[in-house]
């Protein structure tokens, strides 16, 4: 029930943000989002960093996102690339007091590209045209993906997916994370996008189902590498904000570059 319950909050208060909030304020959520997850991510590659060093990481990891507000990849890259010598800059001035020097760039480096980047494309995709409804499909496919997938494979698993990485995951439970995604797909090209081709948003819909369920697993090999069962307890019944958005990581780039380089085909 507690799963539920926050399910359904987060996402009236996601919908309400998306929908009628104005950009500054959804580059603000997105940021103080981007740094809940940063905030989880080094608290578990890096449990024994001095809590001032934290803080200040996280605020380096902050740059890529203050460069997305442009609504442009060079701003996007310009933040990441300061962030980056923010990073080494930082490293090299207090090498003699950190213990482990190289795991704190190598782990905290990674962070920016792996979340500071990734949760970016948030903010790329809502300053395209019909960016709203956009994201407003992204975000459905990903919540229908894995709620679909958790029931599914919690009445009907048997064959696991990939035992070694995340024991739990079947792949009946990933067929109904698809199937899931492609009717969540379908009703919101039905209410926002119905200029859109049919056929386009179904190949969004499974490509992007595919990739979430990648981006999960690849939140659990880092959890597994340091022996963290979840990545906080800030969501009741779901975990941390990391394990939560960890499928955005990875689809949020992939559909603003689809939209991109492909073009949003229409009938």
């Amino acid at each position: 029930m507690k799963r539920l319950i926050t399910g359904v909050m987060a996402s009236a208060a996601w919908l309400l943000i998306l929908l009628w909030g104005p950009l500054p304020l959804f580059w603000l959520v997105i940021t103080v989002l981007a740094g809940v997850a940063l905030a989880e991510y080094l608290s578990i590659v890096l449990p024994d960093l001095d809590k001032r060093v934290r803080i200040l990481l996280i605020f380096f990891g902050m740059l890529p996102l203050a460069g997305a507000y442009s609504g442009e990849p060079t701003g996007l890259l310009s933040g990441l690339s300061l962030a980056l010598v923010a990073l080494l800059l930082h490293t090299v001035s207090r090498y003699a007091s950190l213990a482990q020097p190289y795991e704190v760039i190598s782990r905290a480096g990674f962070a920016y590209l792996y979340l500071s980047l990734c949760t970016a494309h948030l903010i790329l995709l809502i300053a395209l045209p019909q960016g709203r409804a956009w994201l407003l499909l992204l975000t459905a496919i990903t919540v229908a993906s894995d709620t679909a997938a958790f029931y599914t494979g919690s009445k009907l698993g048997r064959h696991k997916l990939c035992l070694a990485i995340s024991p739990g995951k079947t792949w009946e439970g990933f067929a109904g994370g698809l199937a899931g995604s492609l009717g969540a797909a379908l009703l919101v090209r039905h209410l926002f996008l119905p200029e859109q081709n049919l056929f386009w948003i179904v190949f969004i819909a499974l490509l992007l189902g595919s990739l979430g369920a990648v981006g999960d697993l690849s939140e659990s090999i880092i959890k597994r590498a340091f022996g963290a069962k979840d990545s906080g307890s800030l969501l009741p019944g779901h975990g941390g904000l990391l394990d939560r958005i960890d499928s955005l990581l990875l689809t949020a780039p992939l559909l603003y570059y689809l939209l991109n380089y492909l073009g949003n085909p229409s009938r």
